[in-house]
């Protein structure tokens, strides 16, 4: 599944450049996760890394997109043209 930033993100600019997919963008207000690039990592990395950098642990699973870690890879190596 697609992970998501809450409102409670202090916009500190730890995600962003951990991202793989570039899933991560400055929104409005609070930086935003792309959910059609978005892979958890699979593909890259164990764990999410924008996760793990998180100061205030305000990204958490997108429960407007389930998907199972064969689907991510499958989106993984559409994005990444493997």
């Amino acid at each position: 599944m697609a992970l998501l930033i809450t409102d409670a993100c202090i916009n500190c600019d730890m995600c962003l450049p951990e991202c793989p997919n570039t899933a991560i963008t400055e929104g409005k207000k609070v930086y935003e996760i792309e959910p059609l690039r978005c892979t958890e990592c699979v593909g890259f990395y164990d764990n999410p890394t924008c996760i793990a950098v998180c100061p205030i642990n305000c990204i958490i699973p997108n429960p407007q997109y389930i998907e199972s870690k064969e689907e991510l890879l499958v989106k993984f190596k559409a994005l990444n043209i493997v």
